[in-house]
């Protein structure tokens, strides 16, 4: 697929990220000690972020960051991944079937990038493609288009590489992080992805699609 033009990313977001101020410091690590810390902390404020892994490179491309997770917030990360690279000749999202994923929004950018005529796609809750959102669902997931949104079954996200990711970002950055504001929230997510991104490797994924065995 890598070598034929087309890209594969793996998305999700993370919401409502506190920001987290420490009122103390933490207690330093000691002989026969882990590193210790008081529960007593100040709030301020949240960030939502939207991130996508490229599966090849394992590279985090065009990590969105914001005060929602609303379907015109995942349209504009979508914008941006794809923008970053005009030259792929077919995008693919592998994502889950939360209901930004599956949007309108999604549907019209789509339709504009193939040419469809927006009078064709009817009318939300209504009628057409627009309808309901398994039809949407359906044509997001068309392999003839230039993005294709892949969606994991239900209950089963885990699949999504992404996933893997985002729980290296909270152990490394959000669990015993302090931070005065959302600005020193955002800045260190970000930091934290452009150091990644400088060693990024794709993950050895050993999933065969078998059932787990207890």
């Amino acid at each position: 697929m890598h070598q034929q033009g087309e890209r594969a990313v793996s998305t999700d977001e993370l919401a409502g990220v506190q920001a987290l101020e420490r009122k103390h410091p933490e207690l330093p690590l000691a002989p026969g000690y882990i590193q210790r810390r008081e529960f007593e902390y100040e709030r301020h404020g949240t960030r939502c972020f939207i991130l996508s892994r490229d599966v090849v490179t394992g590279k985090l491309v065009a990590p969105f960051c914001g005060p929602t997770r609303t379907e015109e917030d995942f349209l504009a990360h979508a914008q941006a991944v794809v923008a970053t690279n005009p030259q792929v000749t077919r995008w693919h999202f592998v994502c889950d079937n939360l209901n930004i994923h599956q949007s309108e929004a999604l549907v019209r950018w789509v339709a504009h990038l193939e040419g469809i005529g927006q009078e064709t796609l009817g009318k939300k809750g209504e009628y057409g493609i627009l309808a309901l959102m398994p039809r949407r669902a359906a044509f997001l997931s068309d392999p003839s288009h230039k993005v294709v949104f892949h969606y994991t079954p239900n209950h089963s996200s885990w699949l999504n590489q992404i996933e893997i990711w985002l729980s290296i970002l909270v152990r490394k950055v959000l669990r015993r992080g302090s931070f005065v504001s959302v600005d020193e929230l955002e800045a260190n997510v970000l930091a934290f992805i452009a150091n990644y991104n400088q060693t990024a490797k794709p993950f050895k994924w050993i999933y065969q699609g078998k059932a787990l065995t207890i």
